[in-house]
């Protein structure tokens, strides 16, 4: 079954529609200059709240590894995410401690050989790229890369994904995980409770006619 992350989560109620929906993690960003961010003492207002088997996931842009795990420790994260320029070095320096995500922006002439710097990662988030943003563009990412990574690699699949096309991404790349923000939200940093159960629904149909 393809796991699913609702990435941007900001408030209680849409945290609870997610959960209600099926998602098996959220991601809470800590980058201030997105339009989800949110502070970390209302993360935890949150993260407090959810069910058991929900996975908190704390995005991170560019921080100090010692920052990161302050925080994830803070909070309880289940893993952090390293969405900006992180260094291997710096990726290694939190997978010591805990389960890392580390996010690639792909863009032309990216070559998979990349996840080798990274090897302390534990999974590894594919978006797509966007001068100056770090995520939640709604572009769309290379498919067919991704494909030729998920058959190596834990590859969770982002960028552009909505209920109109996660079953075929899904059936198209075989990812580990699937992870959405914009595209199941009615303004950027409120999710659309309608569109989240859509979006769950198609991912499940999509993971039972792949076996």
């Amino acid at each position: 079954m393809v796991r699913v992350k609702i990435c941007g989560i900001t408030n209680w109620p849409d945290a609870r529609a997610a959960c209600d929906a099926g998602a098996d993690a959220l991601g809470f960003n800590f980058y201030a200059k997105s339009p989800r961010a949110i502070a970390p003492a209302e993360a935890w207002r949150i993260i407090r709240r959810l069910p058991p088997f929900v996975a908190p996931v704390g995005v991170f842009v560019n921080w100090a590894p010692r920052a990161v795990l302050s925080l994830a420790d803070a909070l309880r994260l289940s893993a952090v995410q390293l969405h900006g320029d992180e260094s291997p070095r710096d990726v290694a320096a939190c997978a010591r401690h805990t389960f890392v995500i580390k996010t690639f922006r792909v863009k032309s002439g990216f070559h998979l050989a990349e996840f080798r710097r990274y090897a302390a990662a534990s999974a590894f988030l594919l978006d797509a790229a966007h001068t100056g943003q770090f995520g939640g563009t709604g572009k769309t990412t290379d498919w067919a890369l991704a494909r030729r990574a998920a058959r190596a690699r834990l590859i969770i699949l982002s960028g552009g994904l909505s209920p109109d096309n996660v079953a075929e991404a899904v059936r198209t790349v075989r990812p580990y995980a699937v992870d959405v923000a914009s595209g199941v939200e009615s303004r950027p940093g409120n999710k659309d409770p309608g569109k989240l159960r859509e979006f769950l629904a198609e991912v499940s149909r999509a993971s039972r006619t792949q076996r």
